[in-house]
């Protein structure tokens, strides 16, 4: 693997303290748990494959992406064509009876588990729980007589319902909801849009921790009752305060074996994704209070740094994996596709150490006949990891037919893009061109060029990204305009590369990627 790279964002300061975000990265919707000195998150990942990443920490700071637990969503009808803003929403991650439980709802589809032995899977076939559309956000909880429950969301723009939070019993195996639903609580009145729970029991209390007030703009709601059912205090516990943190809520709770408790939570910040804060939580008359500098309500606001979780001893520094230099017979972690993977869109191996991926014909675009990459289920890309970061690719492009595109991409709802491509005489020209889901323009195109080009995009805070290109790898030259990054549909913007063809022809063409290297 590529090595010796600094890493454009850590959390942890080398001196007892860490820095929010723990995690300047796309992990939306994130949710934690610990097993004995271990931590485990998971996170949304909507149509991105493979999905369900599951991260391991020993500190909750140092993170690394250990794996996933779906590789693909082929039991689902229509993901081998990108469905932006799909999938899989809003997990729960449980340790539960010697094995780990993950549940997750699609919301056209319904509410589905898997199980595994270890975080790091093989994780079982995904089961439908129940066979829905528009209930969202589940989270299992078996309680200590034996019985197990389901609290979930819904969606209004799937099912007309919002703000409201149902409890459903379960069966202790996970795989069938029971009875008919309980409301268990109406946020309409006083938390608007409630949504995400996740169940909890402390000191005979029932605990919801549910956000509120909507993803940019929202606080974080404690709900708590003595019976399951209810009915519920509520207490807002986090709020944005005078911090620059919009919307701090959803995530998950934990409670360390030293006995401090802390809170994960997501943070919306654009084309950056929802990244991920780490809160302290003190429990003040068997209320769970977060972050620092509580207001006369006891409200507390993000934390911006401070004292490291006491998990008895110190650990390396982690972050996820970004930089890939292809020498193993997989893809490395941080890579997703736009849909199921397909095992013609790419090779490792026919070339030593390198990524070849193939110019596989694009889909229609939204308006059925230019073709864009917006349609592309064929990239292959990443999470920003940082405000500011440099991502540079080196690669060798063989065309075969007109239309055959290769190069250095940065995609979300609009997309800008750096490569070589073929043209109808049968020139390669380097070019620079942005689009979006209508249409695609290229901006710039330079003389024709051909053998190994070095791509490069340096982004700066704001998302603004800034094309460049080298054929020693040594001097690079700007091309085109700067392009700021814009989110997808549910996610942040992502870097990088892809083959297509643009005409939807068949073609033999294909790109070799010797290296992608990510660095501040």
């Amino acid at each position: 693997m590529v090595t010796n790279l600094k890493q454009p964002w850590i959390a942890d300061q080398g001196d007892g303290t860490f820095k929010n975000p723990i995690l300047y990265a796309d992990y939306s919707d994130p949710d934690v748990i610990r097993v004995g000195s271990d931590f485990y998150m998971t996170a949304s990942s909507f149509a991105h494959l493979p999905g369900l990443p599951i991260l391991h920490s020993k500190d909750l700071v140092n993170w690394e992406l250990i794996g996933h637990a779906v590789t693909s969503l082929d039991s689902l009808p229509g993901y081998d064509k990108p469905r932006h803003g799909d999938g899989v929403w809003a997990p729960s991650i449980r340790y539960h009876d010697g094995k780990f439980w993950i549940f997750f709802s699609a919301p056209d589809e319904g509410i589905f588990m898997t199980t595994a032995d270890h975080p790091a899977g093989p994780w079982a076939p995904l089961h439908c729980v129940k066979e829905v559309k528009g209930w969202i956000d589940p989270c299992p909880f078996w309680d200590e007589d034996g019985q197990a429950y389901l609290v979930h969301a819904f969606a209004r723009s799937r099912c007309g319902i919002k703000h409201r939070l149902q409890l459903l019993r379960m069966s202790p195996d996970g795989k069938e909801l029971l009875g008919e639903g309980h409301l268990l609580y109406d946020g309409e009145q006083h938390h608007p849009t409630m949504e995400g729970p996740k169940v909890y029991k402390r000191n005979g209390y029932y605990y919801v921790f549910a956000p509120a007030g909507g993803v940019a703009t929202g606080w974080q709601t404690i709900l708590r009752s003595k019976d399951i059912y209810g009915p519920y205090e509520d207490r807002i516990v986090l709020h944005q305060g005078s911090t620059d943190v919009n919307g701090p809520h959803q995530g998950g709770w934990v409670e360390l074996e030293s006995g401090e408790s802390w809170f994960i939570h997501f943070q919306d910040k654009d084309a950056y994704g929802r990244i991920v804060h780490l809160q302290p939580v003190r429990w003040v008359d068997d209320w769970p209070l977060m972050g620092v500098n509580p207001d006369e309500n006891g409200v507390g606001e993000p934390v911006l740094r401070m004292k490291k979780p006491d998990v008895g001893g110190e650990y390396p520094v982690a972050v996820p994996a970004t930089s890939d230099d292809f020498a193993e017979q997989r893809l490395g972690l941080q890579w997703q596709w736009q849909a199921n993977p397909q095992q013609a869109w790419y090779a490792l191996g026919e070339k030593e150490s390198h990524l070849r991926l193939y110019a596989v014909p694009t889909q229609e675009s939204g308006n059925g006949n230019v073709p864009t990459l917006y349609a592309a289920p064929q990239l292959l890309m990443q999470k920003l990891p940082a405000p500011a970061f440099t991502a540079t690719a080196k690669l060798s492009f063989e065309p075969d037919a007109p239309g055959d595109r290769s190069g250095l991409i940065v995609f979300g709802l609009k997309y800008a893009g750096l490569g070589l491509i073929k043209d109808d005489g049968g020139s390669v020209k380097l070019a620079y061109w942005t689009g979006d889901e209508q249409s695609e323009t290229v901006a710039w195109q330079g003389e024709e060029l051909t053998g190994t080009v070095f791509l490069r995009v340096t982004v700066a805070e704001g998302a603004l990204c800034s094309f460049s290109f080298s054929t020693d790898g040594d001097q690079f030259e700007p091309v085109g305009q700067p392009f700021t990054a814009k989110e997808g549909r549910w996610v942040g913007a992502k870097v990088g590369v892809f083959a297509a063809n643009m005409q939807r022809s068949g073609s033999r063409g294909y790109v070799d990627v010797d290296w992608f290297e990510v660095s501040e």
